[in-house]
């Protein structure tokens, strides 16, 4: 690779860097030939992948990694823990060259509940088929532990490995152990609970374990009402204690169980131009292959269209002969002795939304790729917003924004900001001295420069805007109104901009009514006009200060003719006032402006 390639390879890598989402995910990278060479997991995807470009900050060994790097991909999930759980399996399907620490192939616990008579709950690591079934993997230690003392705590399971069955717990050959003694136990094995019972008791931890804690709650709550009619206070105070435990219990795997299998999920995010379909395959409740496309429309195809092509490809490409299909809507697909499936709830609607995440962070993503790239369409996604938003017939190109700023009527002004293609263009801005108004009439002053501005503009044939943005509301749209399509009968879509009581920009309004758009904070359409308000208001204000600044410095220094401003700047930096000059001699004033301008000044004194 010469410099110009690899110089092209990190700005490309930067690009993917600079668009990471602020989320938790798995991260790969990939060398030239598209081999998986690292997997790692972040709490924050941008932050960490970011960390190892910072030069400064690399190891040796970080060095290489990064200097094999040709591209990089991406999974968002939703927590850390997920994070660290697809990291594990990713890194024993890959097997990837730079994970040393991770190759020892390790597996996270499970909770298994086995298929005996009287069955046992115990953790373990391995998958063994037959044995019973197997709840998790857990990923979060400490949310495992907590959720076993809960089972400890309400159910008296038996820990031995006996061969508990109907004819030997009848045959009596048992006897109770300690764990019965200090009452760990309900002893089955001589026959202290019912099967019956026992099995009760499994049935209800199955529902924790599937995070069914509701239901169980319900009834536990109807059962120890129930107990308590019958005057059974003790039964009905140990429901109490186990309904109080499960209230408690907030800890819970976010792990999809390993009973799916086998698995394929798609979703689909489409605009005017493409269709993006995400894949995700579950393998024994773990994701292990996921991956998004991208489609360009030519045509008005459907999503429903364009989704069935894509699960076609994918399912082909990546040799996927799943027999269950997740979608969020039903639809007919062109596949044999295939399953859909549209989750409402559960650990399948979990997984639905877990690939509609990943595809929304790709589309979010492959579009701030194409704004960095180029800029002027994301200025053309905006107009057309403001476009729409606002019932205009014409795109934004031009907007001019404007705003009055007077103490008490005093040193008046206005200033107008000039926005084309939602870039402020500075040179067009322009400041106005209030000439035909007395006191402190905002309305009057905004007419004034309005209608110098747009009878000028119409006069040198200059551009017009197709938008203009009053800093202000109704009244101050009305009056433009009044200028621009009364008396100058000219076409142009006026809003306004109102600010809240903490004098932050609130609502944008329209129409002759004044109607409020409703801004979202975090949008594009929010932060723009929140520009356009604070760089008319910030015009304004300075102009403002520097009128009042003018007319409070100025002297008798100014009537004197021959002593310009400069002079005048020197003249009261060194003597500091009028009346130090005049009590100075010929000498002292000349070493300051010169003998000509002080002759000047002693002429003017006599």
């Amino acid at each position: 690779m010469n410099n110009r390639e690899h110089t092209a390879k990190e700005e490309e890598l930067r690009n993917i860097v600079k668009n990471l989402p602020d989320a938790p995910g798995c991260y790969q990278y990939l060398n030239d030939e598209g081999v998986i060479i690292y997997v790692g997991k972040a709490k924050n995807l941008k932050r960490r992948v970011s960390s190892y470009f910072n030069k400064e900050q690399q190891s040796m060994k970080t060095r290489l990694l990064v200097s094999k790097i040709a591209d990089i991909k991406y999974i968002v999930v939703n927590s850390e823990n997920d994070a660290l759980l697809l990291e594990n399996n990713l890194i024993k399907k890959h097997k990837p060259r730079y994970n040393v620490l991770l190759k020892d192939d390790k597996t996270y616990p499970s909770i298994c509940i086995t298929g005996e008579y009287f069955p046992r709950l115990f953790k373990t690591r391995k998958i063994i088929p037959g044995v019973g079934r197997y709840y998790g993997p857990y990923s979060n230690a400490g949310a495992l532990t907590a959720l076993l003392q809960l089972i400890k705590e309400m159910y008296p399971l038996r820990t031995c490995r006996l061969n508990l069955t109907p004819e030997t717990v009848r045959s009596g050959k048992f006897t109770p152990c300690l764990e019965y003694q200090i009452k760990n136990c309900c002893a089955p094995c001589i026959g202290a609970t019912s099967h019956d019972e026992y099995r009760k008791y499994i049935e209800e931890i199955r529902d924790i374990l599937r995070g069914d804690i509701k239901k169980l709650s319900s009834a536990i709550i109807e059962e120890m009402k129930s107990e308590a009619e019958k005057l059974n206070f003790e039964k009905a105070q140990t429901l109490k204690e186990r309904y109080r435990l499960i209230e408690n219990f907030r800890t819970r795997s976010e792990v999809v169980s390993p009973i799916i299998n086998n698995v394929d999920v798609f979703t689909i995010e489409s605009d005017e131009k493409s269709a993006f379909i995400n894949f995700l395959h579950i393998t024994n409740g773990c994701i292990n292959q996921a991956f998004t496309i991208e489609y360009k429309k030519r045509l008005d195809e459907s999503d429903e269209e364009l989704l069935g092509i894509g699960i076609v490809e994918m399912r082909e490409r990546f040799n996927s002969r799943a027999r269950e299909i997740i979608l969020a809507t039903e639809m007919e697909l062109p596949l044999e002795n295939v399953t859909i499936t549209v989750p409402q709830k559960g650990e399948k609607r979990r997984l639905l939304a877990l690939s509609q995440l990943n595809v929304k962070q790709y589309k979010a993503d492959r579009m701030k790729m194409e704004e960095k790239l180029n800029p002027e369409q994301k200025a053309t996604r905006l107009m057309k917003e403001i476009q729409q938003e606002l019932g205009m017939k014409k795109l934004p190109v031009i907007i001019e924004c404007f705003d009055n700023s007077n103490i008490q009527g005093s040193d008046a002004v206005a200033a107008c900001v000039v926005f084309k293609k939602l870039k402020p263009a500075k040179k067009e801005y322009r400041k106005y001295n209030i000439k035909t108004v007395v006191g402190p009439d905002d309305y009057a002053s905004m007419k004034e420069v309005v209608r110098r501005r747009y009878r000028r503009a119409i006069e040198e044939d200059t551009p017009l805007p197709q938008l203009i943005i009053a800093d202000g509301g109704k009244g101050q749209m009305e009056v433009i109104r009044e200028v621009v399509e009364d008396e100058l009968h000219l076409e142009i879509a006026i809003a306004g901009l109102v600010k809240d009581g903490r004098h932050r920009t609130s609502e944008l309004i329209v129409g002759h009514g004044g109607e409020s758009i409703g801004l979202k904070q975090n949008s594009a359409l929010f932060r723009l006009m929140t520009q356009i308000q604070d760089e008319v208001h910030r015009f304004a204000i300075t102009f403002h200060r520097d009128k009042r600044s003018k007319r409070q410095t100025a002297s008798e220094l100014d009537t004197i003719k021959g002593i310009g401003e400069k002079s005048k700047q020197a003249l009261l930096a060194h003597f500091k006032s009028v009346k130090r000059m005049k009590e100075a001699t010929a000498e002292e004033l000349a070493k300051v402006v010169g003998e000509a301008k002080a002759k000047i000044l002693l002429e003017a004194w006599k």
